[in-house]
């Protein structure tokens, strides 16, 4: 509880303030590396051997991947996170299971495809039953902390089991905060920014240095398109796109921040830091916004791993992944034990395979689920179901009736259905997609939650519409 209100209290976020800022001015002229010893494939299998390594696990809301210089943009908008990609491990073409923040999160955490993690709807929430991620790390004597800004991730849902302290970050009371630009046409200012949740990283880092830790920490400024002065003054322009291209570039220096708080207390090279990302963004390739469908533009997201010793030159891996393979990977790196079912497989065959320029083990199919009346709790569900495989994307839907084909060789962008042209192709990702939709999460039914009129404002805000 002392931690707690540490964390709540105005004056540990004035100490912060003038910290933060100067990382934030100084991280756009130099991008400040994190101070780690060079490593192997045999350090990296000697991590299980390890009783010492730290997981922060830093999620950023509606970050598409083709946005990071990494990926292939030509933009700066991601320096500090591109440097950790170039001496780590970045998976090139990571898919998320859902477009929906509350879905999606849903199987990150569970490793279960939706809807076998039973969170396709508004009022669903995880039965206590299911062990989630921070529940095996206290187990295995992590201290646990979860730091979050989008509702549909909140305690009421079931998704803080596990988290000794589970927030979400008190808004700073900063008098230059009107330097902070808002333009998401589609979501009104939800209370502070992801600097409130930066400071509070920073604190449970520095409170917790001594002890072994596990830290999530959600970010939302890429959502809300919030972004500074410092990124205004790179002058990507003025436009719905271009602003957040800018927020992308403010949140990456609040992840630099966390890199240098780990570095400055001697954390880096006993720290596995996992940035993701729960879903992309839309904007003119099929409609702007996320949760409403599942085009590449909204499940293609971004997956790096920073290791506690820098891989040079870094690992890129290009087989398809999803999100639900990210907790066995952690766990398999870490050496800590993981039951119950699964979706998801331990990519670090892959991250192995890559290393050594050998031949990668066969993808997985991904597949991604989306309920278009999740926020609707009187209507039926109307499902629309995404598997790919081999770089071609099958989309099912019932309302409207869907049955399209994108083939990436060709179309990138899926602009063109090509499904009456590879009817063997349809047909066998069509099994996948109707597997999908008749499976049933291992524990039944979910608890259902009625939400109160407070927390129907929350999801407002954010830009949804719960009827």
């Amino acid at each position: 509880m002392l931690l707690k209100k540490i964390l709540n209290s105005r004056w540990t976020y004035y100490g912060a303030a003038l910290a933060l800022a100067l990382v934030a001015v100084w991280t756009q002229v130099k991008v400040h590396l994190p101070t780690r010893p060079s490593g192997t494939l045999a350090d990296l299998n000697a991590l299980r051997q390890r009783n010492d390594v730290n997981v922060v696990f830093i999620l950023i809301d509606t970050l598409r991947a083709d946005r990071l210089s990494s990926y292939g943009y030509g933009r700066p908008t991601s320096p500090f996170m591109d440097e950790i990609a170039r001496r780590g491990v970045r998976f090139a073409h990571a898919e998320s299971q859902s477009s929906w923040t509350k879905c999606s999160m849903a199987s990150i955490w569970t490793t279960l495809v939706p809807p076998r993690s039973g969170i396709t709807r508004v009022e669903d929430a995880i039965p206590d039953q299911v062990e989630l991620p921070a529940e095996h790390l206290r187990a295995a004597g992590f201290r646990t902390g979860g730091i979050w800004r989008n509702a549909w991730v909140g305690s009421n849902f079931n998704f803080g089991q596990g988290f000794e302290l589970y927030i979400r970050p008190t808004p700073s009371e900063r008098t230059d905060r009107m330097e902070l630009r808002r333009r998401n046409p589609s979501v009104a200012a939800i209370a502070g920014t992801d600097e409130d949740a930066t400071f509070s990283a920073v604190q449970f880092i520095e409170a917790h240095q001594s002890e072994r830790f596990f830290l999530y920490v959600h970010y939302m400024d890429v959502h809300q398109y919030v972004y500074d002065q410092v990124a205004a003054d790179l002058k990507f322009g003025s436009g719905l796109s271009d602003s957040y291209d800018s927020a992308i570039n403010w949140v990456d220096r609040n992840v630099a921040a966390i890199g240098q708080a780990l570095d400055e207390h001697q954390l880096t090279r006993k720290t596995l830091v996992v940035i993701a990302a729960d879903h992309g963004e839309g904007f003119t390739e099929h409609g702007e916004g996320h949760a409403r469908t599942l085009y590449s533009e909204v499940t293609h997201v971004p997956l790096i791993l920073s290791l506690p010793f820098r891989l040079e030159p870094g690992v890129v891996v290009d087989s398809q992944v999803r999100n639900v393979d990210i907790w066995p990977t952690v766990f398999d790196l870490l050496g800590v034990p993981f039951s119950g079912p699964t979706d998801g497989r331990s990519l670090v065959p892959l991250i192995e395979a890559s290393a050594d320029g050998k031949p990668a083990p066969a993808s997985e199919v991904a597949v991604a689920y989306l309920d278009q009346t999740w926020g609707q709790e009187k209507e039926p569900s109307a499902p629309i179901v995404s598997v790919q495989r081999d770089g071609k994307r099958l989309i099912v839907g019932t309302k409207p009736a869907r049955l399209n084909l994108y083939d990436h060789a060709t179309d990138p962008t899926e602009q063109k259905s090509v499904a009456d042209q590879q009817p063997e192709v349809v047909a066998e990702l069509r099994a996948q997609a109707d597997a999908l939709l008749a499976s049933t999460p291992p524990w039944g039914q979910s608890p259902q939650i009625q939400l109160d009129a407070f927390y129907r404002e929350q999801l407002k805000a954010l830009g949804y519409v719960v009827k």
